[in-house]
């Protein structure tokens, strides 16, 4: 049996909050974030910060709920989305610049974005307090590649209305995102040192956000999966429940994944699990 951790938000408030794009064919495309006629992703697209401790802005906002999403004010397109997070331990150099990141545990993620054109994508992430959910439980993390420990795990989501789970993204083993293990945090530290803002607006200069507070731990979302025909067509409403649910599949089913989501009683053992109430 895997030892948990548990997640303490008040810690988590001086943690930064980083996300990758595009790191699962498809889903900017499911999710209008892609342009039109884009060629089909082949490695992730960008970083964006979705929370940074202190900041003078929007990102200095904690997002993150164990348990309730509350609803955007004047939005109507709210999606959630399912992502492995990593906590990672991150140092900085003599300027201030990202040099090492190193993940010690991983689990479920709600990275619940507003759908809408234009604009900062972490914006559309980070609205307020409770715009995003964590698991209360994470687990440790020997080593993170294709054979450590989430190495048998798979990531699932679901959309419960009227009582009634619904798998809302495909569920994926963890290994099916383009980058993945050393490959993954190479490429992030690379974007975390050198990432400028894009012309668009889309993607920000994430290491100057980083270098006044330099923050020394970090979560880090690797990327949604692929909605389902009913993520790509329904939209969260007051009310409804958002699920991730990241979990050993050696050890569970899929189908006993979607039985622990309809019941709202989840074991305790190699699984990591996000169930939120959205409210207005």
């Amino acid at each position: 049996m895997t030892d948990r951790i548990k997640v303490d938000l008040d810690e988590l408030r001086s943690w930064a909050g980083i996300g990758v794009a595009g790191n699962v064919a498809g889903h900017m495309e499911q999710a209008g974030e892609a342009a039109a006629g884009a060629e089909p992703q082949t490695a992730p697209k960008s970083i964006f910060p979705f929370y940074v401790p202190d900041a003078d802005s929007f990102h200095g906002v904690f997002p993150l709920s164990t348990s309730t999403i509350c609803w955007p004010d004047g939005e109507t397109n709210v999606q959630i989305e399912p992502e492995l997070a990593l906590a990672c331990e991150l140092g900085y150099d003599a300027d201030g610049l990202v040099e090492s990141v190193t993940p010690f545990a991983f689990g479920a993620q709600n990275d619940c974005s507003i759908r809408r054109p234009g604009g900062k994508l972490a914006a559309k992430k980070n609205w307020g307090p409770s715009s995003q959910g964590v698991s209360s439980w994470f687990l440790p993390l020997d080593r993170f590649d294709s054979s450590g420990a989430t190495a048998p795990y798979r990531l699932a989501g679901f959309l419960v209305q009227e009582n009634k789970a619904e798998a809302y993204t495909c569920d994926s083993p963890l290994t099916s995102y383009l980058y993945y293990g050393q490959q993954l945090i190479d490429w992030l530290l690379e974007r975390l040192r050198n990432q400028k803002e894009s012309p668009d607006g889309q993607f920000e200069n994430v290491a100057e956000l980083l270098r006044a507070g330099q923050p020394a731990r970090a979560l880090v979302c690797i990327g949604a999966t692929k909605y389902t025909e009913l993520g790509v067509s329904e939209w969260l409403e007051p009310g409804d429940r958002s699920v991730v649910v990241v979990y050993d599949g050696s050890l569970y089913s899929p189908d006993e994944v979607e039985g622990f989501v309809q019941s709202g009683d989840y074991p305790t053992r190699n699984i990591s699990v996000i169930d939120q109430l959205v409210r207005r």
